[in-house]
């Protein structure tokens, strides 16, 4: 799953550590989202949506082979 994590943080001008504490999770979870590691709960997709004041969908991009 594709995602506009970083360039988000980048436009609020944030560190990934700053996210996570944001969030409540660990730093390491932002970076293996950002990189498409892994692909967060519904939960925390939400919440960071949240956080950046936008959709899911814009943050979040589902592929066809995401569904497979």
């Amino acid at each position: 799953m594709k995602n506009s994590i970083k360039v988000f943080r980048a436009k609020a001008n944030i560190t990934q550590e700053q996210l996570a504490t944001a969030l409540g999770v660990y730093r390491q979870t932002i970076i293996a989202i950002e990189k498409s590691k892994y692909v967060p709960s519904l939960t925390l997709a939400f919440k960071i949506a949240r956080h950046f004041n936008v959709n899911v969908e814009e943050i979040f991009e589902c592929e066809e082979s995401d569904l497979k």
